[in-house]
């Protein structure tokens, strides 16, 4: 099971506003494990503000 911290390790320097394609291209590229990527392919393709936005994508 993923957790909210190894999300936001993954994210760790990304720049928002963030789209879902760059997120899962930064979480790729910093490190993110199977699960990780898993889990952000899964959230809606829009725009994300933060890293809270991302986080409630993934576990709400």
């Amino acid at each position: 099971m993923v957790s909210p911290i190894d999300i936001q390790k993954a994210l760790s320097g990304i720049d928002y506003p963030a789209g879902k394609d760059d997120i899962v291209k930064h979480a790729e590229s910093h490190g993110g494990d199977k699960e990780v990527l898993d889990a952000l392919r899964g959230i809606e393709d829009r725009e994300y503000e933060g890293p809270s936005g991302v986080s409630s994508a993934v576990f709400d």
